[in-house]
């Protein structure tokens, strides 16, 4: 596994094909308080991409680009808070999207462990370590540790996405979940708009 870190923004010439997989690190799990540091980026070949930004600026023109190009699905694992983030900080709209977690939800009826290091456990045959999950995420200078860690998070998904597929299509479930992949930026954004617990389809 090859990890590139690069400062402030994604350099351009690097080709992600129809899809590329996108994890975040931020300083904590508050959107509007606590600053997005990292974007993790792959292509599924089994490097990773690391875009260390600029918290005072945000600027990020490529990075921005790919994150709205069409063209290209992102895949997250619980999507719901990485668009939100990418949303308030980089003030683009992420689509369209692919969250591995909704699909675990929607497929893995027989559990309630879906966490992304569970479903590589399970799926995969793979054991995440997880020891860098709670750490200064916005330190001038990354550790080794921290970059593979992020790393981890992103390399796994493509694989992930393809079992995911298989199993949503077996239980006939893959429609309901391309319309609930479209709905996560309009769930990001109830989030940062405050309603975070409400469920705004109850009675």
């Amino acid at each position: 596994m090859a990890i590139k870190l690069h400062k402030g923004d994604l350099p351009q010439g690097i080709e992600f094909g129809t899809s590329v997989a996108i994890d975040t690190e931020t300083l904590g799990l508050v959107p509007r308080r606590d600053k997005l540091c990292l974007v993790q980026l792959s292509a599924g070949d089994g490097n990773a991409h690391l875009v260390q930004l600029d918290r005072s600026s945000y600027d990020a023109p490529n990075l921005k680009a790919l994150l709205t190009n069409p063209a290209i699905t992102k895949i997250f694992h619980f999507a719901r808070f990485d668009v939100a983030v990418i949303r308030y900080y980089l003030g683009v709209d992420v689509a369209p999207v692919y969250c591995t977690k909704i699909a675990s939800k929607l497929t893995r009826t027989y559990t309630d462990r879906h966490g992304l290091k569970d479903l590589i456990r399970e799926l995969l045959g793979i054991e995440l370590n997880k020891q860098q999950q709670s750490s200064d995420w916005g330190a001038h200078m990354l550790s080794d540790a921290q970059k593979q860690y992020a790393a981890q998070d992103v390399i796994y998904l493509h694989e992930l996405k393809a079992r995911l597929d298989q199993m949503l299509i077996r239980e006939g479930r893959d429609v309901v979940a391309e319309s609930c992949f479209k709905f996560v930026p309009a769930r990001a954004a109830l989030d940062l708009a405050g309603w975070t617990e409400e469920d705004i389809f109850a009675h």
